[in-house]
């Protein structure tokens, strides 16, 4: 093989795929037909899930250092502030990074390519997939080179992370169902001001539409995400003085315009391919699913999608696991872009019809059951792990088993693991259980009783094992996410659990890393 995997595509779903590949010490080849990274971007929210993600491949400062964290959300309608959502509130027990970061996909680029230059891998740049052959046990690729040559590359693995065009995904005969809608977005990099809420992302409802306004780095800085009204969808000449007077209409008219950068019309599309994988062919991110921009959650959810390939390709390139383990892949986060389009969808049908009614219901109706709601405690904690992803789970998964049944209230199979602070050794030092459990690795974290050996496993250090001492401190945290004690819980590298109990179960947890991971002894 000239490489293990062949990743297509270096935007940040292909970035964080290789990354995460390179530092789990599988070989790739990363390659892209564009020229270089993207110099602007309509992608832009980052979600603290992503920032967990970013903190265990230790990029998540530099991502906090071009970024702006967008405290909270307030929403408005014809002209009056109907709500606010403080995220650090609703998220302040639930992850270190309780807030949105306002970050584009360009600079989000920049910091996983540098990564993974860091780790000794270059994207080859304008370089083209134009055909992908797959035998039993590798696939073959041509790939037209930039002086208009082309060469073979032999893979155990392709990854197609190339966006809604993707040649993986046709090269494979993958259907892409889905259609465009009728509305055309616009994006603008605009320096302003105005009476937005600081530091927030400002939401905005209109009779034929909407505005998302986010605060970026530096002074009066914002992009702005809107609908064009009806009457423009068709002008190909568009520009940011044809749609001011509807942003002015509902933003007010103090709007100061100091500098536009950068203006752009587009349409969208939803789409969710049939199936992620064809044998040894994947696909990911945007080759997989788009959607519309409601909630920020596209370019997360493909960054979710390769740290979720990725632990489990490495096993298996490795030899560390069997070949089946991939089929949970497609188990896994199909579902998860299924629903993603299925609520982005129907939520932004609401806010963008055109009709009299949807524009009642939009502006009157919805902005005040809105406002009711978000007033609750309870309901900006659920709404916050929505749009935060940390509360996506594969509860159904086939590598989700519990062996016994455990307090409804705390954390089930399936779920990603809980963010505590715990003293990990009697007498110790409280630790932050995100940098504790390192993503490399299996984690057997045991409560209330002690963890066996690792070795006594007999999985070698891919599995590492925890025995939580009982101390007032610890049984408080536990008891604030529900984990009762005895119990156990076996972590994926991703931070899902995958098997968990009462009693530890030896022979039981053997099975589960035997028989559902694949896992094969030291």
């Amino acid at each position: 093989m000239d490489t293990d995997v062949l990743i297509v595509g270096a935007g940040p779903t292909g970035l964080m795929l290789a990354n995460q590949l390179v530092r789990r010490g599988v070989d790739v080849e990363i390659i892209d037909r564009h020229s270089g990274p993207a110099q602007q971007s309509r992608a832009l929210g980052v979600q603290a899930r992503t920032l967990e993600i970013y903190a265990q491949l230790g990029i998540a400062d530099r991502a906090l250092e071009l970024g702006k964290k967008g405290a909270g959300a307030t929403l408005w309608a014809q002209g009056r502030r109907m709500a606010h959502v403080p995220l650090g509130d609703a998220g302040g027990g639930v992850t270190p990074y309780p807030y949105i970061l306002v970050l584009g996909q360009d600079d989000n680029e920049l910091i996983m390519g540098e990564k993974l230059a860091a780790l000794g891998v270059r994207v080859q740049w304008n370089t083209e997939l134009v055909d992908l052959v797959q035998h039993p046990d590798h696939v073959s690729a041509t790939l037209k080179l930039p002086d208009g040559s082309s060469r073979t590359v032999m893979a155990t693995f392709a990854a197609g992370c190339d966006g809604a065009h993707s040649a993986v995904r046709k090269l494979s005969g993958i259907e892409f169902p889905g259609a465009p809608y009728e509305h055309v977005f616009f994006v603008a990099d605009i320096e302003m001001t105005g009476t937005m809420a600081p530091e927030q992302v400002n939401v905005y409802l209109w009779r034929t539409g909407f505005h998302l306004l986010f605060p970026m780095r530096g002074t009066d800085h914002w992009r702005i995400v809107g609908i064009v009204p009806p009457e423009l969808r068709d002008r190909n000449d568009l520009a940011l003085d044809a749609v001011l007077p509807s942003l002015r209409e509902e933003a007010g008219d103090n709007l100061v315009i100091k500098r536009c950068s950068w203006f752009s019309a587009y349409r969208i599309h939803h789409r969710a391919a049939e199936r992620f994988r064809d044998r040894r062919a994947f696909i990911l991110g945007d080759a997989a699913h788009i959607h519309s921009p409601v909630g920020a959650q596209g370019m997360n959810t493909g960054l979710q999608d390769a740290y979720n390939l990725a632990w489990k390709l490495a096993l298996v390139v490795k030899g560390e696991a069997r070949p089946d383990l991939l089929d949970s892949y497609h188990e896994e986060r199909h579902p998860v872009a299924e629903r993603l389009l299925k609520t982005t969808d129907n939520g932004f049908k609401l806010v963008v019809s055109d009709s009299h009614l949807a524009g009642l219901m939009r502006t009157k109706i919805l902005a005040r059951i809105a406002a009711f709601a978000m007033s609750n405690e309870r309901i900006q904690q659920y709404a916050f792990r929505i749009v935060s992803q940390t509360g996506i789970n594969y509860r159904r998964s086939s590598l989700s088993k519990a062996l016994d049944a455990l307090p409804f209230e705390g954390p089930h199979c399936g779920d990603r693991f809980p963010w505590l602070h715990l003293r990990l050794q009697a007498h110790g030092t409280v630790e932050d259980t995100f940098r504790a459990f390192d993503d490399l690795h299996f984690h057997l974290v045991a409560l209330g009783q002690p963890a066996p050996n690792s070795t006594d496993l007999g999985y070698g250090d891919i599995v590492r094992t925890w025995t939580i001492p009982s101390d007032p401190d610890n049984d408080a945290e536990l008891a604030r996410v529900g984990i009762p004690q005895p119990s156990f819980y076996l972590i994926r590298p991703d931070g899902h659990v995958g098997l968990c109990g009462k009693v530890v179960d030896l022979p039981a947890i053997r099975q589960y890393l035997a028989g559902s991971i694949g896992l094969r002894a030291a």
